[in-house]
Order: structure tokens, then C-alpha cells, then sequence
């Protein structure tokens, strides 16, 4: 067998700077990757790690000339060429270059490119864990290597995952977002033991390894943690899983015991600084259920005043920020300067300052009522104070003539007893001797009436006082009105004539959420609005509610009318009525679930019914191919698909459904009127992760 042909390799040489030009023929046009500044830096360290490819430029006679146009390597070229103008490198400076003679230009330029393999992620991250062990900081490398020191930190932390599965990754058997969810934990064991148990299953999505390996965690966005803090945490010597490449800075805290001491503890010197003020109890809890003040009195105190020097301090912010409105929202609608956004936040801090100042409690009422201290939702204080229990009321009067009339007052009220008056007026001998009796055997002077003429008088006067009312649907909305008001705000309503029964009730359920939802939050932050503005005394209120303009009326008469609302399913309460009344108040308002906050989620329905149900829910949010695609999965896993596919769809279980009002999204085949495509036609698939969609 004859020997191969050897071949030539292309010459190298050093050519000056200034005789090389770049060629116009090049196939690199568009620019990417490391900048040309930042390639000139590091040749100013390094040197010039890789030669030029050139070739020499024919003249006009055909003839080669002593200029080289340089056919790849042009961002090097640049970079050269900006050390020249910055005279940091001789303009005749030589230049290491491969010429080339045979073959074309572009061919060349191609090839150098295309052949090009870039350096495998795992080699990378060795290459920085052994910069590291040889001395280099992770600033200086990050400053060598052009990157943050944020990136320098999430290589070297790749590199410290198990051996074992970077030898997985390096195979192609576990992808580089797989690879990084493994970062979050520095037991090697327990890396490992995860990724056995998602190569068993069909979930291997890194959102799923991230949930395996912080089991039994609490994470740092939770209220808890942000309550007690990071610093206090770790202070305390509890470990913090963090996730370097989380876009939200996320961690998980490893020791929910130590968490809770820490909660428990912190929450009892704050209990303990309020109870200082004087209260009589103090409840503490992380968590207080909904409706926890019901039944209760709130005092409401009187907001500390101003000072002159205070007044003036927040009308001269109010006029500042309304300069700077004017200068910036009027005039463009670019971004605002930085130091500009950085005073407004300023300004609107401190006026936020003059709003929830100290309130001040008559010394009484701090007496006899309490203070619930918890943590909100967002990981702040909470302190609710001022609520009275009804066994710490004051004592009322015994008036007894005052009792009688107000008992004969009501019993007055209803029709019923008005005419039971009018029959024993008219029909009970022994009711009319004892009044002429009384009569007859009067003496000179003024004595009291005597009760039974005071019940048949104002039996009279409420049918006439009900026959005006009835005349005038202002005043009766305005009666009405009082009457819900003193319900909804005073526990111990006596001031209304109207026998008027408003119920607001706590809901006899507490399900995930129901504190922290929308429409509760709403509600408790208008009804202390309401309690800011009324009066004190509930014999103020019916002046006050006189005095209110149309509009106001309405608003408090909505909001009373609303606490009284009670659409619970209760087992033991089968009234259809009540169920079919509350379909058509949703109607009236358009209720949508959807806009009040509520999705289906893991904890508040999928982990609640069985796998039908869930399937159920998905064929009729994404169509019946979406279904047959986690059908085969475990119960927990296939409740997480179906959050994870019914996150923006607006679905809704039938329970909150209102009738005429769409909810429901299906996404099937473009084109398809039906939403049972298969799962290999389905557009919507690519919405799925891989593990669900790939090929087997």
C-alpha cells in the first residue's frame, strides 16, 4: 500500500501592523460575543493568543502587492487597531499570521468559523474552580474574563455539584438547567439520590428536582422568614439553600424549627412592648384565621395631631412632589433621572410617615380591650388593637323605665303586636277597668301614664310613623340604612325603632388562602375606612348619616348590605333558595372568580380531588389531548402538570362558576373547532415541559 500523500501547511510570519487591511470579503458581518474593547484589554494581558489569517492583496496588474487583507480573525484585527489609536501598540508592530495562498477567500473565512467547537460548560467551570484553587478571587476573575462576579459564583457553584452527576452532564444525559437545579443543595448524597428517583419517574424538569431537594424547607419569600430576616436566620446558625441562578434571589431555610423559635420569640418582645401600653390582653400568633375580630367591639382612637412645624414640613412635600409631577409626568414620558425617582420615593415615604401616625386611646377603653399581634402577609409586624370582647363590656344602667319603653318600642314595631294592642283595646274587660280604674281614682297632680295607655298611644303612633315612612323612600333608605350601620359597627345596637336584622357572619370554612385573597383583604381595608369615619356614639349616628351627600349613603349601604352576604354550600343547610339567590346576585355584579384572584392550584383544589377530577379540568381548559398527556402520571405529579397548564386560563371549578359569564379558555389545534386534538398534532403541547412532550 502506497504511503498518503503528505501535506503543506499554510507558512507563518510576522507581518507589520501597518501593512495589513481588513478584507471587505469576510463572512463574519454581524457582531457577537465579547466586545471589542474587552478583547483588546485582554490582549493587553495576554498578548495575542491566536494568529491572523491573511492573505496578500493583488493589484492592479495582477501582481501580489505588500499589503495582507486579513481574511479571519477580524475582531482581533479591530482590537489591535484600537490599541494602535490608543498608542499602546507601535503601528509597525509585527503581527503573527498564517498566509494563505490557494483556495478562495470566503471559503477560508467560513471555515475557521464553522470548524470552531466552543469549549464544553463543564470544562468552563473546571477551568474557573481551578483558577480558583491556584489563588484568583472571584472579582479578579470575573474582571479577567469580562463577566460579574455574580456569573463567577454560579460556574464555581456548578462545578461543586457530585461528581458523579457532572460526569452525567458531561455524557449529555442531564441538561446544563437540569445540572443547575442541583446547585441549591452541597449534599452530595442527597444530589444524587434525587436525580436516581427523577430517572424512575417521567418528571425530571429542574422545577421538580428543586421541590425534592427542599422537602421539609420554608422558603425565604415566606412571611415567616422575612418576618424573623435572612441575617437573623444564619445568625442564629441556620443554613440557607440558595439557588444562584434564580432570577428572584430564592433560598430555602433548612431548620424550620430554629425558624419557628425565632418567629415564636420575636412576635412575644414585640407582644410584650405592646402590652406596655396598657392593654388588657394580648393575643399572639404568626397567623390569626379570618374573621378572628368577629363578635368584637373595635375602639376606634383619635389620630395624633400635627404639630405647626409638622403641618408645615408635609404641605411643603406635598408641593414639592407636585413640582416634580408637573415638570416630569406633563412635560415627556421618558424614564424619570434616577436621583429624581430616588426623592420622589423620598418624599412619598415621609408624607406615608405623616399618614399612619400614633393613635391616641381614651385610657378607659385601653382598659378593658386587646391587641392581636401576628405577621402580615409580607413578612411585617401586624398589630390589631382596640377590640373589646363582650365579657369585658362596661356595665349597663339598670333603668328599668328606660328597659320597659324601649321593650314597649319594639314590641310596637311589628304587626302583630300592633293589633294584638288594638284587640285587647277593644275586647279585654278586665285591661279596660284597670285603666278606668287608674283614671277614676286619680288624685290632683301629674303622675306618669300608666304603661298599658303608653302601649296603645305609640301602637297608633308606629302605624302612622310606618304609613309616612312609606311616603317618602328617602327617608326610609336613610332609616334603613341606620339600622344596618348600627348592626354592622356597635355589638350592642339599641338606637333603631326598625326592626331590621342584619347577620354578618365569619364563613364556618377556612380554606388555603381565604385570609390573604383579594376580596378579603378589600373588605376588612374598606370596613376600617368606614370606622375611621363614623361616629363615636351610636346616638350620633342617624345627624351624621343626615349630613352625608348621595353618593357616601350608597357606598355604606352597599358595604352593610355586602357583610350580610352568605353563599356557603353548608351539608347541613339543603335551602335551594338561598343557593339560587346567590347565582342571581352574582349575575347582577358579573362576578368573576377570575378577577377576584382565584386559580386553581396544587393546595386549593388539585391535591383535594381525585385524578378524574383533575383530567376533567384540563380537557376542558386545554382540550382532551392536553389530558391524555398526563394521564399516566402519579397523582402529586399530575396535580402539579395541571397547575402548572391551568395557571393563566381563567378556569374555574363549578362551585364558583357564574352563570353567563365566561371563564373558560380551551387551546387546541389552530384551525381545529374541536379540543380533543392528539397529543403529537396539538399546538399547545409546547406549553408542556419536555419530559411530556419529547419523542420517546
Amino acid at each position: 500500500m502506497a504511503n498518503p500523500k503528505k501535506i503543506s501547511l499554510s507558512q507563518s510570519r510576522d507581518i507589520p501592523f501597518d501593512k495589513l487591511v481588513l478584507s471587505s470579503r469576510n463572512v463574519r458581518r454581524v457582531r457577537a460575543g465579547v466586545s471589542i474593547e474587552e478583547l483588546a484589554e485582554d490582549i493587553v494581558r495576554r498578548t495575542l493568543l491566536q494568529s491572523l489569517s491573511v492573505r496578500a492583496v493583488i493589484g492592479e496588474e495582477g501582481q501580489p502587492t505588500d499589503k495582507y487583507e486579513v481574511q479571519a480573525g477580524g475582531r482581533r484585527y479591530r482590537a489591535l487597531e484600537l490599541l494602535v489609536k490608543q498608542k499602546r501598540l507601535a503601528k509597525n508592530a509585527p503581527i503573527p499570521c498564517i498566509v494563505r495562498v490557494d483556495g478562495i477567500l470566503e471559503e477560508d473565512s467560513l471555515a475557521e468559523n464553522c470548524q470552531r467547537v466552543s469549549l464544553h460548560p463543564l470544562d468552563q467551570f473546571r477551568a474557573f474552580q481551578s483558577l480558583k484553587e491556584q489563588g484568583l478571587g472571584e472579582e479578579e476573575i470575573a474582571a479577567r474574563f469580562f463577566v460579574t462576579p455574580q456569573i463567577v459564583r454560579q460556574r464555581l457553584k456548578l462545578a461543586s455539584v457530585s461528581p458523579r452527576l457532572l460526569e452525567v452532564y458531561a455524557d449529555d444525559e442531564m441538561s446544563l438547567e437540569q445540572l443547575m437545579s442541583f446547585t441549591i443543595s452541597d449534599d452530595h448524597a442527597r444530589q444524587e439520590q434525587v436525580w436516581e428517583t427523577v430517572q424512575r419517574g417521567y418528571n425530571k424538569e429542574p422545577y421538580y428536582i428543586r421541590k425534592l431537594l427542599t422537602e421539609n424547607t420554608v422558603r425565604a419569600i415566606d412571611k415567616r422568614a422575612r418576618f424573623v430576616g435572612l441575617a437573623a436566620y444564619e445568625e442564629a446558625r441556620g443554613i440557607v439553600l440558595r439557588d444562584l441562578f434564580s432570577q428572584n434571589d430564592e433560598g430555602w431555610l433548612q431548620d424550620v424549627t430554629l425558624l419557628e423559635k425565632l418567629v415564636t420569640e420575636k412576635l412575644a418582645a414585640e407582644a410584650k412592648t405592646i402590652k406596655a401600653e396598657g392593654w388588657k390582653w394580648i393575643e399572639v400568633a404568626p397567623d390569626f384565621p379570618y374573621g378572628h375580630t368577629a363578635g368584637l367591639r373595635r375602639v376606634m382612637g383619635e389620630t395624633e395631631p400635627l404639630s405647626d412645624e409638622e403641618h408645615a414640613r408635609r404641605e411643603a412635600l406635598r408641593s414639592e412632589f407636585e413640582e416634580i409631577e408637573q415638570r416630569y409626568f406633563q412635560e415627556s414620558d421618558e424614564d424619570l433621572p434616577e436621583e429624581v425617582d430616588r426623592r420622589l420615593a423620598e418624599i412619598e415615604a415621609a408624607l406615608d410617615a405623616f399618614e399612619n401616625r400614633p393613635v391616641i386611646y381614651d385610657a378607659q377603653e385601653v382598659a378593658r380591650a386587646g391587641a392581636f399581634v401576628s405577621i402580615d402577609s409580607d413578612g411585617r409586624l401586624k398589630i390589631e388593637r382596640g377590640y373589646v370582647r363582650p365579657e369585658d363590656e362596661a356595665p349597663v344602667a339598670d333603668d328599668r323605665g328606660d328597659a320597659s319603653e324601649a321593650r314597649g318600642d319594639v314590641d310596637a314595631a311589628s304587626p302583630s303586636s300592633v293589633e294584638g294592642t288594638q284587640f285587647a283595646s277593644s275586647q279585654d274587660p278586665t285591661n279596660a277597668d284597670s285603666s278606668d280604674a287608674d283614671a277614676d281614682g286619680e288624685e290632683d297632680g301629674l303622675k306618669p301614664l300608666s304603661e298599658r295607655l303608653v302601649m296603645e298611644l305609640t301602637a297608633h303612633r308606629t302605624l302612622a310613623l310606618r304609613d309616612a315612612v312609606a311616603g317618602d323612600p328617602d327617608i326610609a333608605f336613610l332609616a334603613a340604612l341606620h339600622a344596618l350601620v348600627l348592626q354592622t359597627f356597635w355589638r350592642y345596637p339599641t338606637a333603631s325603632c326598625l326592626e331590621i336584622r342584619a347577620e354578618s357572619s365569619t364563613p364556618t370554612v377556612q380554606g388555603p388562602g381565604l385570609k390573604e385573597s383579594l376580596s378579603a383583604t378589600a373588605i376588612d381595608e374598606r370596613h376600617a375606612n368606614w370606622e375611621k369615619q363614623l361616629p363615636d356614639e351610636p346616638d350620633l349616628l342617624w345627624e351624621f348619616l343626615c349630613d352625608f351627600d348621595h353618593d357616601s349613603r350608597m357606598a355604606l349601604f352597599a358595604h352593610c348590605v355586602s357583610l350580610t352576604v352568605n353563599a356557603v354550600h353548608e351539608p347541613w343547610n339543603r335551602t335551594q333558595g338561598r343557593r339560587h339567590h346567590a347565582d342571581q346576585l352574582a349575575c347582577a355584579v358579573s362576578l368573576d372568580m377570575t378577577a377576584a384572584g382565584w386559580k386553581p392550584t396544587v393546595e386549593n383544589y388539585f391535591n383535594r380531588v381525585p385524578k378524574a377530577r383533575i383530567l376533567e379540568a384540563v380537557t376542558e381548559a386545554k382540550g382532551a389531548g392536553m389530558a391524555e398527556l398526563i394521564e399516566g402520571l402519579k397523582k402529586s405529579d399530575m396535580a402539579e402538570q395541571a397547575e402548572r397548564l391551568l395557571a393563566d386560563t381563567g378556569w374555574l371549578p363549578e362551585p364558583l362558576r357564574t352563570p353567563g359569564v365566561e371563564t373558560v379558555v380551551v387551546t387546541g389545534e389552530p384551525g381545529s373547532p374541536e379540543p380533543d386534538a392528539s397529543p403529537s398534532e396539538s399546538s399547545a403541547a409546547a406549553e408542556l415541559p419536555a419530559f411530556l412532550t419529547a419523542a420517546e
